[in-house]
C-alpha cells in the first residue's frame, strides 16, 4: 500500500506539472523582470527568523446596532516581533452595503486621523512617507467588498493599531433581521487575460493562503451591542457559538463563546426578531447645514396565491470547480436536489455543471418528470470539485438554449462566487434581461457576496445565501414561494408637495421577497405633503400614502448622508460596467471626498511625521489569509487553461496531487499555477 501511495503521488504530481507547465513557465518567463505572482498561492514559512511573517496579531470588531442602522468599528493590531523593520499588507472583506467613512492610526502613544484623498494622490502620499522612513497606513478599496491595508515602517518591538469605522443598514426579510460581518476573502479564480494584465488594481488577487485547516496565529474578537427599543426574540448565530448578556429584553450584548475557535475563517451571522413588531412603512428625515436627507421605508403586502401559475423553465447552473469540492458542493447538491424535486408538472428544467468547461444535461430543457429528475440527480451525485470557474461561459450556454416564448425562463446560479472580473458577469446579465430572470445562490461559509448580490441586482431577481446543508431545504422552499407568488409588481412612488431629488436606488418594478423597499434621497424646502405608493398584488391594486410633516425629522440620525452616498455609489460603480467612464469616475471621486468615504477612486491615508526608519530599509510582508471554512486546498492551484487541457482524468489526478500537503506550495514572488 505504501508503494502504491508513493506511486500515485508521483504520478499525480507529474501529470499536474505536465498539464500546467506551458502556462506557469510561459508566464514566469514573460514576467522575469517583474517577478510577481499572478494568482493566489500557498504560503511558505519565511526562512528568515529575523522577519515577522505574521504581523497582524489581533482583529477586534465592535458593532453597535440601533434600530436598523449598524455602526461597526474594526481595529487591526499589527506588531513586529522580529528584529527587522517591515512593511505589512493585509486583504480583508467588508459588507457590500457598508460605507467606510473613518480611519485612525495609533503608533505607541501617537494617534493620527486618516485623510481621504483621491486614490492616486493617497498612494503617492503613502509611498512618499514610506520612503522617508515614516510610519504610514493606506486603505484602498479593490472591489466593493474587498479592501487592502498597507502599513509602512513597523519597527522591531513596535505596535501599530488601525481603527476603521463603517455604517450600514440592516433590512429584515420575512420579519428576521440579519447582521453579517465577513471575516475572510476567499481565493479568486483568475482568468488568463487578467493574469497577463497584472496591475495595481488587481494585485490583491495574488495573495498568500494558509493550507486547509490552518488558522493564523492572530486573535479574532467580535462584539455586537444590540439595542432595538422593543423586545428581542430569536437571537441566535448559525455561524459561531455565542454568549448573550441581557441588560433588558430590548438590549443585548453578544460575544464569541470560544476564543480558541478561530472566528476569522467564516462570515459572522447574527439573526434576531422583534416581539410583536410589524415592519411599518414610514419616512425618516434629517436636516443638515447644506443638505437634507430622507429614508423611505415601504413594507410590501403579504404573499398572494395566484389561481394559475405560469409555466416556468428553470436552468440550474451549478459550480463544480475546485473551491466547491467537499462540503460546499455537498451542500449545493442537496440544495439543487430539493429545487429540482419541487418543480411543478408544467415546469421544465435543465442542468449545466461548470468548471473550466460545461457539462449539460440535455441540449434542450426537459419536462419535470420523475424519470428526468432522476437522470439529473444521477449526474449531480457524480460530481467532485476540480478545475477553474468559468461562470460567464456557463451563463452564455444557458442563454443559448432553445426557448419557448410562452414559458418564463429563470436561470438559477449556485456558486461560492470565488471569481474576479465580476462586472463582466453583471454586463452579460444586463444585456440579456429580456431573455431570463437570474437568481443566484451563494453556497458556503464565506461566499463572495459582491458577485451574488450583484447578479441579483443586475438580473432583477433575489439573492440567496446558503451557509450549510441545514439551510438548503428551507432556502429552496423560500425560492419556490418567491417565484410562484411575487408580492408587488408595477411599483410607482411619487412625492406630492415634498421637493425631493437624487433618490437612490431606482424603484424596483417587481418585488419578490417579503422585505421592505428602502429608498434614500435628498429634500429641500418644507417638510410637508404626501408620499404616494401604488402597485399590483395579483389583480388587486396596492395603494399606500405616507404623510410628511415636521414630526418625521430626526436630527440625531447622522447616518443618513453616508447611507445615501453609499447607495448612489453602488448604482454608479458596484454593478456597472461603466464605472471607468470619466464622468462617473469624477462623480464618485467627488462623493468620496465630500462624505469622507473610501471608494474605487478615493482612499484613506494616515502619516506620522516622525521619522522612525531613516534609511527606509524594510522587508515587505504579505499577511497570509486562512482559507474559508470548508474550502479545500483544491481552491488553489488545480486549474488549467485552454491550449493545455488535460481532460477530466488528468484534472482529477492533478487535484489529488494538489490536495496532498506540500505538493504545490509556491514560493512568494514567483508565478503560481492558475487557481482552482
Amino acid at each position: 500500500m505504501k508503494t502504491k501511495r508513493i506511486f500515485l503521488c508521483i504520478l499525480s504530481a507529474i501529470l499536474l506539472f505536465t498539464a500546467q507547465t506551458p502556462v506557469v513557465f510561459a508566464k514566469a518567463q514573460n514576467d522575469a523582470e517583474e517577478d510577481k505572482t499572478c494568482a493566489p498561492y500557498f504560503y511558505i514559512e519565511n526562512a528568515d527568523p529575523e522577519t515577522d511573517s505574521f504581523p497582524l496579531k489581533e482583529t477586534d470588531v465592535v458593532t453597535n446596532i440601533n434600530g436598523s442602522i449598524a455602526d461597526t468599528y474594526v481595529t487591526q493590531v499589527y506588531a513586529n516581533e522580529g528584529s527587522k523593520a517591515i512593511n505589512a499588507r493585509y486583504i480583508f472583506p467588508t459588507s457590500t452595503k457598508a460605507s467606510v467613512h473613518g480611519m485612525t492610526m495609533t503608533v505607541g502613544n501617537q494617534k493620527v486621523t486618516a485623510k481621504i484623498q483621491e486614490k492616486e494622490e493617497a498612494k503617492k502620499t503613502y509611498e512618499s512617507a514610506k520612503s522617508e522612513g515614516k510610519s504610514a497606513s493606506l486603505l484602498e478599496q479593490k472591489t466593493p467588498n474587498v479592501f487592502t491595508m498597507d502599513v509602512a515602517n513597523i519597527m522591531p518591538g513596535e505596535t501599530v493599531s488601525i481603527e476603521l469605522h463603517y455604517t450600514e443598514l440592516i433590512s429584515p426579510t420575512e420579519g428576521t433581521y440579519q447582521f453579517v460581518f465577513p471575516t475572510v476573502v476567499g481565493p479568486r479564480y483568475v482568468k488568463n487575460e487578467e493574469a497577463r494584465n497584472f496591475s495595481e488594481d488587481n494585485d490583491w488577487l495574488a495573495s498568500p493562503y494558509l493550507e486547509e485547516g490552518t488558522d493564523p496565529v492572530g486573535k479574532y474578537n467580535i462584539q455586537v451591542n444590540l439595542s432595538t427599543g422593543v423586545p428581542i426574540t430569536g437571537l441566535s448565530s448559525k455561524s459561531h457559538k455565542i454568549n448573550i448578556d441581557w441588560d433588558d429584553n430590548s438590549i443585548a450584548h453578544i460575544s464569541l463563546q470560544d476564543a480558541s475557535d478561530y472566528a476569522g475563517n467564516r462570515d459572522f451571522i447574527l439573526d434576531y426578531k422583534l416581539t410583536g413588531h410589524t415592519i411599518s412603512s414610514g419616512l425618516t428625515m434629517q436636516t443638515g447645514e447644506s443638505e437634507n436627507f430622507f429614508m423611505l421605508t415601504v413594507q410590501p403586502p403579504e404573499h398572494y396565491k395566484p389561481k394559475e401559475i405560469v409555466p416556468r423553465e428553470y436552468i440550474f447552473v451549478l459550480d463544480v470547480s475546485g473551491s466547491m469540492d467537499g462540503y460546499p458542493l455537498d451542500t449545493a447538491k442537496k440544495m439543487i436536489t430539493t429545487l429540482v424535486s419541487d418543480l411543478n408538472k408544467n415546469d421544465s428544467f435543465n442542468l449545466i455543471l461548470f468548471c473550466n468547461g460545461n457539462t449539460i444535461l440535455s441540449p434542450k430543457s426537459l419536462p419535470a418528470t420523475e424519470k428526468n429528475i432522476s437522470k439529473a440527480m444521477k449526474l449531480i451525485n457524480q460530481q467532485h470539485g476540480y478545475g477553474g470557474t468559468e461562470l460567464d461561459n456557463a451563463i452564455q450556454a444557458a442563454l443559448d438554449m432553445p426557448a419557448d416564448d410562452n414559458v418564463a425562463r429563470s436561470i438559477v446560479i449556485l456558486t461560492d462566487g470565488y471569481i474576479s472580473g465580476e462586472t463582466e458577469t453583471f454586463d452579460l446579465i444586463c444585456q440579456n434581461l429580456d431573455e431570463a430572470s437570474f437568481f443566484p445562490f451563494g453556497i458556503g461559509s464565506s461566499v463572495n457576496r459582491y458577485l451574488i448580490e450583484g447578479i441579483a441586482s443586475a438580473g432583477q431577481g433575489e439573492a440567496f445565501i446558503v451557509t450549510d446543508e441545514a439551510d438548503a431545504s428551507e432556502t429552496a422552499q423560500r425560492f419556490r414561494t418567491y417565484m410562484e407568488a411575487p408580492l408587488l409588481t408595477d411599483i410607482e412612488i411619487t412625492y406630492d408637495g415634498l421637493d425631493v431629488y437624487h433618490v437612490e436606488p431606482v424603484t424596483p418594478s417587481t418585488l419578490y421577497a417579503q422585505k421592505p423597499i428602502i429608498l434614500f434621497g435628498k429634500w429641500r424646502g418644507e417638510a410637508k405633503g404626501n408620499v404616494h405608493i401604488t402597485g399590483k398584488t395579483g389583480k388587486k391594486d396596492f395603494v399606500l400614502d405616507i404623510p410628511v410633516s415636521e414630526e418625521c425629522i430626526d436630527k440625531a440620525n447622522t447616518a443618513l448622508p453616508y447611507l445615501w452616498a453609499r447607495k448612489r455609489i453602488e448604482r454608479l460603480t458596484d454593478f456597472s460596467t461603466y464605472k471607468d467612464n470619466p464622468s462617473i469616475r469624477e462623480e464618485v471621486t467627488r462623493l468620496g471626498l465630500t462624505y469622507s468615504m473610501a471608494t474605487s477612486y478615493t482612499s484613506f491615508v494616515a502619516v506620522l511625521e516622525t521619522i522612525v526608519n531613516p534609511d527606509a530599509n524594510a522587508t515587505d510582508v504579505d499577511q497570509p489569509n486562512a482559507l474559508p471554512l470548508h474550502v479545500s486546498n483544491l481552491a488553489i492551484g488545480s486549474g488549467y487553461t485552454a491550449g493545455s487541457e488535460p481532460g477530466t482524468l488528468l484534472m482529477i489526478l492533478g487535484g489529488i496531487a494538489v490536495a496532498l500537503k506540500g505538493t504545490w506550495k509556491q514560493k512568494k514572488k514567483r508565478c503560481t499555477a492558475l487557481p482552482y
